[in-house]
């Protein structure tokens, strides 16, 4: 086994190590200062820009990866004290109007005509920072974390201006220094320019990023060598104050109208410019989007994503340690606790901390502290939480990082809660990236700590893909014990091993109207801690056709084996249970269509059909969206579900239907309207947000909420939400 270990890592040091520190480009350009007055106008018409070196013969990256784009764009950049600037010039000599989805910020990159940047301030091909234009000058702006990740919840100041002319569109950038972060006195940064010429079916970039990478993927840039080393820009300081009212009105349980208010804020504080501490007292998250309904026909808990803003930003720094399905930190734990009926209630936040950033050029932390409040009526004491993380480079782009998770009962309850008075853990993480991004691998071993747990409370796995333009290899082990407990992480199932071997096969033809012909085979095989019983086992064979219009179809036929740890219901209806201990193995075909991306009217569909435990499962989802370009959409999304068991089995139609109203009156006034009716948890929910962003990261959000019985549309609680948020920079 020894022998195995020593290979394993000296097979990870050769592949992770390749060119440590910055290799020979092609792509360099050397950035100069300016002390003419820019105005943001859209027009490249101040002497400064045509001092600055002109960025031009932009590569495709589909459909025909190399060539040199058929639309072309120049770019170039300067800088002044406060400021780094960037201007394009986007060719378009295609007839017809640019395609853009909506007036809406944070956009969809694919779904649009968009100019990007990627700017990687860090010497690591792993973090950074994403902003995108369209030609209605529509912003995006993200964080880039593990190299390609863009988090869009990020909200900053930076500026723009887009001038459209009959052949080309012209894009102007000012990004203030204050809004990146980054280390003192480096001499470069990295960056790379990115095209999506959705007219023309075309992504291109001026450094060319393969086919089968990510458009915006900080391991394919150039270098942006700077003629004197950016230096701090003096105080940094953001206070997000914010107030809020509702009104509330549960008529399931007959109870008075309540109304209440609250204040707060939200403050980042720029302690190096790599390094930012946030603060939030008395955090109010009343105006976060509702959660998309899931049917649940699993055995297990369902993922739910963060959606609460303190939580998103880097968030990659505290919630990507292991895996999907073991995350030693999920943070919708915090401030969600079950009372002494079971059931899961809200549990206010009085304050939290978060310290996270670069400390140096290779040395990443993270540092989070949350107090939750005392809630004598349902019996549930305070809570204190706290992360602290470390992510430490190795080579290239590799590192090695460690999370340390503490929950602690603070103010305990006599015959409240019976949680034991604390949870921690304790993991160490490494991450592989080889320079070329053709290396991929996560390798961990966590740990937990419980009073009332001995004995077996570790996880660990192994994960490795090596993925080239034709092919795509994956290994994936894990090793979770029976009493590994991670109470503030995401952990579904405990007491297995896992081994997950897949495969694609890729072909890409030549002119033609096929993009891609993709083949995959898929293994997925759980047993017990002991490696005696087979619990799950599933295959899978995949065929997907993808055409140069967007449109696709996915063919999958699928074989799945189940042992059953406790009695089940396949229905989740309440009926008559599978015994504990029986097994069942079932086979299931389907196919997937989705239609052109860049029409008004798209349509995805899915449509399943075999075998389901001891009976039949058809299942069907549809998802109809007609675009009001550029004012919004409206969209109408259905699932059913028809299971047929055997007597004295409950046999049941599940539906989930959604419609959907996005409009953007104006790219500052936004409105949201969805109602969700599912019959497996009987109930329809309406949901309508408006968003008046009236300043940069300035908001002011109406929002009103019903819940009703399907029946007879009898209303279960209601709600109304006015809440104003104002970010000053100090």
């Amino acid at each position: 086994m020894k022998y195995r270990l020593v290979f394993l890592l000296f097979f990870v040091s050769i592949v992770a190590r390749g060119q440590n520190g910055r290799a020979d480009s092609d792509h360099e350009v050397n950035i100069f200062k300016t002390n003419e007055s820019i105005k943001i106008d859209g027009r490249l018409d101040e002497p400064a820009w045509k001092e600055a070196k002109k960025l031009t013969s932009f590569r495709q990256q589909f459909p025909d990866e190399g060539d040199l784009a058929s639309q072309q764009t120049e770019v170039k950049i300067m800088y002044d004290k406060n400021f780094l600037y960037i201007g394009a010039r986007l060719h378009d000599t295609t007839e017809g109007p640019h395609i853009i989805s909506s007036l809406r910020r944070d956009y969809e990159f694919d779904d649009n005509d968009a100019f990007a940047v990627a700017i990687g301030p860090f010497d690591d091909g792993m973090n950074g920072f994403y902003f995108s234009v369209n030609p209605l000058n529509i912003q995006t702006e993200a964080l880039i974390t593990n190299g390609n990740n863009l988090e869009i919840v990020w909200d900053n100041f930076w500026f723009s201006d887009v001038q459209v002319f009959e052949d080309y569109w012209e894009v102007e950038i000012a990004i203030p220094f204050k809004t990146l972060r980054f280390t003192t006195g480096t001499e470069y940064w990295k960056i790379n320019f990115l095209r999506n010429d959705l007219k023309n079916f075309e992504t291109s970039s001026w450094v060319p990023v393969p086919i089968n990478q990510s458009i915006a993927h900080l391991a394919f840039t150039g270098f942006m060598n700077w003629d004197n080393p950016i230096e701090p820009q003096g105080p940094n300081i953001a206070i997000i104050p914010y107030t809020s009212g509702q009104t509330v009105k549960n008529h399931e349980a007959g109870t008075p109208s309540q109304q209440d208010g609250s204040i707060g804020f939200d403050a980042k504080i720029a302690i190096t410019p790599a390094l930012n501490l946030d603060l939030t007292v008395n955090p109010d998250f009343s105006t976060v989007e509702v959660d998309q309904q899931q049917t649940n026909l699993d055995r297990f808990e369902l993922f739910f994503p963060e959606r609460r803003q303190f939580f998103l930003e880097n968030a990659d720094l505290f919630g990507d340690f292991g895996f999907t399905n073991i995350r030693p930190f999920f943070s919708r734990r915090i401030g969600l606790v079950s009372d002494t009926l079971g059931r899961t209630r809200e549990n206010r936040i009085l304050y939290g901390a978060r310290l996270n950033g670069k400390v140096g050029d290779d040395l990443r932390v993270g540092l989070l502290n949350m107090q939750t409040e005392k809630e004598d009526g349902i019996g549930v004491p305070g809570q204190n939480f706290t992360v602290a993380t470390f992510q430490q480079k190795m080579f290239t782009r590799s590192n090695i990082a460690g999370i340390f998770v503490n929950r602690q009962t603070t103010n305990a309850i006599e015959g409240g809660s019976t949680a034991p008075a604390y949870n921690r853990l304790v993991g160490l993480d490494y991450n592989l990236a080889s320079p070329d991004n053709k290396w991929n691998g996560i390798f961990f071993v966590h740990r937990t700590f419980s009073p009332h747990l001995d004995g077996n409370e570790y996880s660990h796995a192994s994960y490795l893909r090596y993925n080239i333009r034709n092919w795509e290899l994956n290994w994936n082990h894990e090793f979770v014990g029976e009493h590994f407990n991670a109470e503030v992480g995401y952990v579904p199932r405990v007491g297995y091993w896992r081994f997950e071997p897949n495969a694609e096969f890729r072909v890409f033809p030549l002119k033609s109207g096929i993009l891609a012909h993709r083949f995959k085979i898929y293994y997925n095989l759980y047993k017990d801690v002991n490696f005696d019983l087979k619990t799950d086992e599933q295959i899978t064979f995949n065929y997907r056709l993808e055409f140069k219009n967007t449109s696709y179809l996915n063919f999958r036929i699928y074989n799945q084996f189940i042992y059953l740890f406790f009695p089940f219901d396949p229905t989740r209806t309440g009926g008559e249970q599978l015994a504990e201990g029986s097994t069942v193995s079932y086979t299931r075909a389907g196919i997937t269509y989705g239609s052109d991306a860049r029409k008004q009217l798209n349509l995805y569909s899915s449509a399943y059909y075999g075998s389901f435990y001891n009976g039949k499962r058809y299942f069907a989802r549809n998802e109809l969206i007609y675009r009001i370009q550029p004012y919004g959409s409206v969209s109408l999304f259905t699932e059913f579900n028809r299971i047929a068991l055997p007597d004295p089995y409950n046999t049941a139609n599940l539906w989930l239907v959604g419609p959907r109203v996005e409009l953007s009156f104006t790219d500052q006034l936004f409105l949201s309207t969805f109602i969700q009716y599912n019959n497996q948890i009987d109930n329809i929910n309406l949901n309508a947000r408006f968003q008046w962003r009236f300043r940069p990261v300035s908001d002011l959000f109406i929002v009103y909420t019903d819940n009703y019985f399907p029946e007879n549309l009898q209303v279960k609680n209601r709600s109304l939400v006015l809440k104003f948020s104002y970010w000053f920079n100090i």
